[in-house]
């Protein structure tokens, strides 16, 4: 689909919730919406996209009362600037459009979270990701470093890069719209995405893209949605296996989650943004013991988290289970750059080699 088709659709579809609104109040009904709950409880596996999605349950927001009338006059106001920016083909950040509703009076978002709670909203109802609005977040994408050649549309001409020649040592920036982008060619075996720019830089160095055949795309922690879309791309373009190498706590292991079975709040997008294929090879509590790493204790927070991933059902495998219940034991975590513990080559020349030897990638 081209720019001005997306453009066309994303409009049609944002006005035809007003439509909608005006339809119910011309036939005497309180205006109304009705959205999936989005919480861990109303997640369910699809088979047939092998992605988790949501469920059944539903809530309703309608303009019988205060709270319910605000919110949809806030929604109002969001589809008419959104509608707006499409028709002169403008931009903002999610940032800056909690600023630009300081002028809406009583749609006046009360804190960035509930404007991005919005967007998400009309996602789920339009059927339109946030891109196709002309909305991007504040952060950039991550990096991409590894042999492969690419050709981005940008809005001053077609450019074309490998990623190794073409690139310093930061990488390949991820643009916000990833729809932009091809992959032209690669030489490429697997894509490795790694939690922290240190673990990155250290593979980068010791050239392990090289030696291995692998894309390295660093993930800057949680990943950002275009980071997720570009390895969902990277496997179902290019046929690459993925895997995810985090660090040994819980918090990592939502960062794998969000990579694999997609998160939560973004599960109406999960066919986009999740690669059910991908595989963790992240520090495991298992690690901690066998190869004698440095650990920290887990905090009160840590053991809530874990206790929480329990009862997930994104994490409802018996690997997961395992894993989680020995690090509850154990009361360790540890991070990927621990294994430099072992010597600055021991992650790449050791680690990495018998975890994908046994996975079968390499």
């Amino acid at each position: 689909m081209s720019r001005e088709e997306m453009d066309a659709l994303a409009k049609e579809r944002l006005v035809g919730i007003a439509r909608t609104w005006y339809d119910q109040m011309r036939d005497g009904i309180v205006p109304f919406i009705r959205l999936p709950t989005r919480t861990k409880r109303n997640i369910a596996y699809d088979d047939a996209s092998e992605v988790w999605k949501y469920g059944e349950r539903e809530s309703t927001r309608a303009a019988s009362t205060e709270k319910g009338a605000v919110h949809l006059l806030k929604m109002a106001y969001l589809i008419g600037f959104l509608k707006q920016q499409l028709v002169e083909n403008r931009s903002s950040t999610l940032r800056e459009l909690y600023y630009i509703s300081e002028g809406w009076k009583k749609a006046k978002f009360g804190a960035q979270d509930e404007s991005n709670h919005l967007i998400e909203d009309l996602e789920i109802i339009t059927e339109v990701q946030r891109e196709a609005f002309h909305l991007r977040p504040e952060e950039d994408g991550a990096s991409v470093f590894g042999p492969l050649r690419i050709r981005e549309t940008t809005r001053r001409g077609v450019k074309e890069m490998h990623c190794q020649e073409d690139v310093g040592e930061a990488g390949y920036p991820i643009p916000n719209n990833v729809d932009n982008l091809e992959f032209v060619d690669h030489d490429a075996k697997f894509v490795i995405a790694i939690e922290t720019g240190g673990m990155y830089a250290r593979l980068m160095e010791n050239g392990f893209d090289e030696e291995y055949g692998a894309v390295l795309v660093h993930l800057k922690g949680q990943p950002a949605r275009s980071t997720r879309r570009v390895l969902r791309k990277l496997n179902d373009s290019l046929n690459l296996p993925i895997v995810v190498f985090t660090d040994g706590d819980p918090w990592s292991y939502r960062i794998y989650a969000s990579v694999a079975y997609g998160s939560i709040k973004s599960a109406h997008m999960s066919e986009l943004l999740a690669t059910p294929q991908a595989q963790f090879i992240g520090v495991q509590p298992s690690d901690i013991s066998d190869y004698n790493l440095p650990a920290d204790h887990l905090t009160e927070q840590d053991v809530s988290a874990l206790k929480a991933e329990l009862t997930d059902p994104r994490f409802a495998t018996d690997y997961w289970r395992s894993q989680i219940n020995l690090q509850l034991e154990m009361k360790l975590k540890s991070e990927q750059q621990a294994f430099a513990s072992r010597g600055l080559d021991f992650v790449t020349k050791e680690y990495l080699p018998t975890r994908l030897s046994e996975m079968g990638i390499i």
